[in-house]
């Protein structure tokens, strides 16, 4: 692939948080220079002033665009990856719902197809996120009771297999028979562990974070709440330093005072934001499923029959206006919850900077004051 030079651009630094004055040299879908000259060589795009950040990544998505990892198939997940990217998501983690083990795999190969023979100006899938199955039955949320099952060894160390190379993501309830063993076996194999649909206590999630579990999924969501006398694992989110927290920051998951309060107190490495996007994303209100769940989207709220609320119709970009507005917080400070902190969370090297040695992605805004994407680039190739 021919080296291209953006030229004219300000570029984000997230070291400093700020913009500065330079051109970014993309080559083999790889940044390989950012500086004040022109190297020779390069195809020029001209950006005239224009401000380049890190394109956006999400750990926790189920899907968009009509599609379900769960039950997609090889020629539609590249269909999903492109959407992604239009709305400035380059980089997912494919989130499953709780299923079987050989639902499971079957998913986790079609995937694998795509993810393993990357394709320039779609969005990449860094991994596999698994949200279940290892659930407390009591704060299931969406997930079916049916699909549900106590943490294995042997199943983490079956899927881990089908799952590899990382980064790959476990989502569990530490407080069920057989989390303990779960977790340490899922670390040795190189996986991260997230805390998620739990009715663990403040000591339980605690203690599960000290074997290794490294994060918090959709903090308040789905878990133990907080109170004065038993803090349970909501606390232990907002207060554990050395854990991300991951949160849904739609309006609706979470009210905008919860996820200021969630802004105040977690250090500003270990905020995470995500979308738990479903198949009903960038789609107008109707019918769909998860994981062959039904549910129903109605002014962009997805809840199934009962009334639970299920996962969100929130994109990674809704997501970084909505922290600027509800935190009350500027886009450079916004940038990181959405780059290099979830990049950072499931280990996932190259990407959510951009510096060099870095993949090219990247969004292209007119402006910082009400953005809005102009283009984006996966791997120094425009999303058309």
């Amino acid at each position: 692939m021919a080296k291209t030079a953006f030229v004219g651009a300000k570029v984000f630094s997230t070291d400093t948080e700020e913009f500065f004055d330079a051109c970014l040299v993309s080559e083999n879908g790889y940044i390989t220079y950012i500086g004040n000259d022109i190297p020779d060589g390069c195809e020029r795009v001209y950006l005239d002033g224009k401000y380049l950040i890190p394109g956006l990544v999400d750990v926790h998505t189920h899907g968009i665009a009509g599609h379900d990892f769960n039950t997609v198939n090889e020629e539609d997940i590249p269909k999903m990856c492109h959407r992604y990217a239009s709305l400035g998501t380059t980089s997912v983690m494919a989130t499953l719902a709780s299923d079987t083990v050989s639902h499971y795999i079957n998913s986790i190969c079609a995937i694998n197809q795509i993810r393993l023979n990357d394709k320039k100006g779609i969005a990449n899938i860094l991994g596999v996120h698994l949200e279940g199955r290892y659930l407390n039955p009591d704060m299931k949320g969406a997930h079916a009771p049916e699909l549900l099952a106590l943490p294995n060894e042997e199943e983490a160390e079956q899927l881990a297999s089908t799952m590899m190379p990382p980064p790959m993501h476990f989502s569990l309830a530490p407080e069920l028979e057989g989390a303990h063993g779960f977790i340490k076996k899922v670390c040795e194999l190189g996986a991260t562990v997230g805390i998620a649909h739990t009715n663990a206590t403040y000591e339980e999630a605690r203690e599960a974070i000290e074997l290794g579990a490294r994060s918090f999924t959709h903090t308040f969501n789905a878990m133990t709440k907080l109170h004065h006398r038993m803090p349970g694992a909501t606390a232990c989110s907002l207060v554990s330093d050395d854990a991300y927290s991951e949160i849904i920051p739609d309006g609706q998951h979470v009210h905008p005072a919860m996820v200021k309060l969630a802004y105040k107190s977690k250090p500003k490495d270990k905020l995470v934001l995500i979308t738990d996007s479903l198949a009903a994303t960038d789609q107008p209100d109707g019918e769909y499923n998860v994981a062959g769940s039904p549910f129903y989207v109605k002014d962009g709220l997805a809840r199934l029959a009962d009334g639970t609320i299920a996962g969100s119709t929130l994109t990674m970009f809704g997501a970084l206006k909505n922290i600027m507005k509800f935190a009350d917080i500027s886009l450079n400070e916004a940038i990181k919850y959405v780059t290099v902190n979830p990049a950072s969370m499931v280990k996932a090297n190259g990407v959510g900077r951009l510096e060099k040695c870095y993949r090219a992605d990247f969004i292209v805004l007119d402006n910082i004051d009400n953005i809005e994407i102009d283009t984006v680039y996966v791997g120094g190739v425009e999303v058309k």
